[in-house]
């Protein structure tokens, strides 16, 4: 073997060896709620930064109707590199199919108190976080987009950015779809309960700059016209937001694609407390 030869295997490995010491870690967790008295799926990715226990920032993302803590894997298999690349913890609870509220009518679907308190609580815990809202922001897909507004909105506190993909952010003209009316009761009959549990009624919580705030929409979605609406009533009311559309439709293919342009603007957001 000659030195040349050797010289050469050397530098391979210097190559290699940094790509071999980012792996993120992929953790299937069951997280207790007291409120509900039963047991959660979560799906956690951890970078390497917070292997190696590096504070990192968290963001949550939420399924839509039907899915689950796997859905956002299956629909990005790229998250766990975006994580390591980012050094972003990725958080992804099952919220069953929910819409993220604290239900007036079942007390099995507590997903709002879950999500904002006791699962936030369970991840600073158990992982190398920044405990600070500025190091935490929630989005999600369709109903796991209402979800992400909702929550931060109503708990700015606790989430500095949050975000919707194709989200239903006023669910108000759907009174028969996806479950709603079994956690609200019939729209006709609880118009009060509907207009209160609605994205689009919830805006005088916040004032301009309180949140870090990203929605998008596919021109040919059924929630297209009602993210319209979101993105008028935040103008009118002076409160700073980002709003994308473009081609696209309510499904897995446009929302691998919006994730992409919602983590480039939510880890801007967590650089940006890093460098204060």
């Amino acid at each position: 073997m000659t030195n040349k030869f050797i010289k050469q295997l050397i530098i391979i490995a210097a190559l290699i060896s940094p790509l071999q010491s980012y792996a993120a870690r992929i953790d299937t967790l069951t997280v207790k709620s007291e409120k509900m008295n039963k047991g959660i799926e979560v799906l956690v990715i951890v970078p390497d930064k917070a292997i190696n226990n590096q504070a990192c920032p968290t963001l949550y993302l939420l399924h839509g109707y039907g899915g689950n803590a796997r859905t956002w894997i299956n629909i990005k298999p790229e998250l766990p590199d975006m994580a390591d690349r980012d050094g972003i913890i990725v958080v992804c609870p099952d919220g069953k199919n929910s819409w993220y509220w604290d239900s007036p009518n079942n007390p099995d679907s507590q997903f709002e108190t879950f999500v904002s308190k006791e699962l936030v609580n369970y991840i600073d815990s158990n992982y190398s976080t920044i405990k600070d809202r500025k190091g935490r922001a929630i989005t999600g897909l369709s109903m796991g987009g209402h979800g992400g507004l909702w929550i931060s909105i109503r708990h700015k506190n606790i989430f500095g950015g949050g975000g919707a993909t194709s989200g239903g952010v006023d669910i108000r003209p759907f009174p028969n779809n996806w479950e709603m009316k079994k956690q609200l009761g019939e729209r006709d009959i609880n118009k009060d309960v509907w207009n209160k549990h609605t994205v689009i009624t919830q805006l005088d919580k916040i004032s301009n700059g309180d949140l870090a705030i990203i929605f998008d929409c596919g021109t040919s979605d059924f929630f297209f016209e009602v993210n319209n609406n979101l993105h008028k009533e935040l103008l009118n009311k002076g409160i700073g937001h980002d709003y994308i559309t473009r081609p696209g439709a309510h499904n897995n293919k446009y929302w691998n694609n919006s994730i992409e342009y919602q983590w480039h603007y939510f880890n801007k957001f967590f650089k940006g407390y890093k460098n204060k």
